[in-house]
């Protein structure tokens, strides 16, 4: 599998641009140390477009700034809403949905892919050609732009039926119901979602199987009601009624991003050191802090504070045991690094979905491991990951942030891991290699000079 970077993609918020690689190594000094995660990526995305939608001044504190994050913001200024960034404020004076036509590029934001498409084409009018990466025109959308041209929405395909670009005209849709799987991104559904509240009559979802990632579409539902919309559900999400109504403007703190956090207890558990996150409870509805549930079952110690969570490692992490990383699937890559640690094989299942990420992320961590000779085996939705010890070697990132975080843990315990193009991270994390840093990893960058 190749290693394709689509540098159009990075933003100027992107860090380590003139950085070929990195190589990382293990610290003699144990690590010991508290970090503040920067804000969460999915509340960052979901909360400027619903203040954009809403009529009047929004603040929003603790947004993310990343390549997805600016992306966003650099889409809805391009339809005409006047937004100013102060470090990590933004002030953004909603128009009620009211877009200028034009061109939009969203480089490989997932979470734009899925949540402008909606707003733009249940819009009162306009007309729009959205473009992105060349990973995010590989990721299918056909199931959300096929549910909003069923409720009498105008979408097309521009290159390839159910592909990125697109082509949207807005229209303003009566209402209605419809059916949308949740098997393959949850980001779907609250696309539909965010959308919803600009219809003239209510919309019913029915979710014909299964949500992989439940709890982003509560939290997406949440966020709408902090919002003012007019919502109804119940916790299993199998329908969900969105009424008319205006996202009204909000002043609102993000909190830190769960998924980042993971990363950094992993370290922890992977050094048998401590790691303090001192922006972010266990208490968040962010799903992939359930990571640290699987932490403690390797074996690590946590505390969960009123505001703060603590894991400190343990000297032989355990496995010997399957699990179903569907509800978090996006910390597969973070399980998949530490397993060859543990003192038993661990196996993965029920992620199918993450083969349509920024990488197919299940081969990938496959050939990445087997490549540091890991025996490895490798299912359609999951693997399974024996003990070993990995040698020294060039991995690739293929552009995907996850992956690349990852990876970069086990240069934590072995000497001379090298990671390409390690500035995708700035897709989540800009500064991941810095924090590491300052942690006491070692690292060293070979510059593309």
């Amino acid at each position: 599998m190749k290693n394709s970077i689509d540098i159009k993609a990075r933003s100027p918020w992107t860090s380590l641009s003139n950085v070929k690689s990195i190589i990382l190594s293990p610290n003699d000094k144990k690590i010991d140390g508290t970090v503040t995660i920067p804000g969460s990526k999915s509340l960052t995305n979901r909360a400027l477009i619903m203040s954009a939608l809403a009529d009047g001044g929004s603040k929003i504190t603790g947004i993310l700034k990343s390549d997805d994050s600016y992306w966003c913001i650099d889409s809805l200024k391009n339809l005409g809403i006047n937004m100013d960034i102060l470090q990590d404020t933004a002030f953004i004076n909603g128009n009620g949905g009211k877009w200028d036509s034009g061109s939009l590029y969203i480089g490989a934001a997932g979470t734009i892919a899925r949540f402008l498409p909606g707003v733009l084409a249940l819009s009162t009018k306009g007309e729009w050609k959205i473009e992105a990466s060349s990973s995010m025109n590989k990721r299918p959308v056909s199931s959300l732009v096929n549910t909003l041209n069923e409720l009498g929405c105008d979408i097309q395909c521009i290159d390839q039926e159910g592909y990125y670009p697109l082509s949207i005209k807005g229209k303003k849709i009566i209402g209605g119901n419809v059916s949308l799987s949740g098997k393959i991104s949850s980001q779907f559904i609250s696309g539909l979602l965010i959308a919803a509240p600009l219809a003239k009559k209510s919309i019913t979802i029915n979710i014909e199987d299964y949500i992989v990632q439940h709890s982003y579409v509560l939290l997406t539902l949440q966020l709408m009601e902090q919002f003012g919309a007019s919502v109804e559900y119940d916790n299993d999400l199998t329908k969900i009624v969105v009424h008319p109504s205006q996202y009204t403007p909000q002043n609102i703190a993000l909190e830190a991003d769960a998924s980042t956090a993971c990363y950094f207890l992993a370290l922890a558990a992977l050094t048998n050191g401590k790691i303090r996150i001192d922006n972010l409870t266990y208490e968040t509805e962010q799903p992939d802090i359930k990571m640290v549930d699987i932490l403690e079952q390797m074996g690590c110690t946590v505390t969960k504070g009123a505001t703060f969570i603590e894991l400190e490692g343990t000297a032989q992490l355990k496995g010997g045991f399957e699990i179903s990383m569907r509800a978090l699937s996006d910390q597969t890559p973070t399980l998949a690094a530490l397993a060859p640690f543990a003192d038993d094989p661990i196996t993965i299942n029920d992620v199918e979905h993450i083969r349509y990420h920024e990488s197919d992320r299940i081969r990938v961590m496959s050939e990445s491991l087997t490549k540091l000779g890991i025996r490895v085996e490798e299912f359609k939705d999951g693997l399974k990951i024996y003990p070993g010890k990995p040698k020294s070697t060039l991995l690739h990132t293929y552009d995907d942030h996850r992956v690349a975080m990852s990876l970069a843990l086990i240069g934590t315990r072995i000497e001379g891991i090298e990671l390409d193009d390690p500035g995708c991270v700035s897709k989540t994390c800009p500064n991941y290699f810095e924090l590491l840093e300052n942690l006491g990893v070692n690292i060293q960058k070979e510059s593309n000079l």
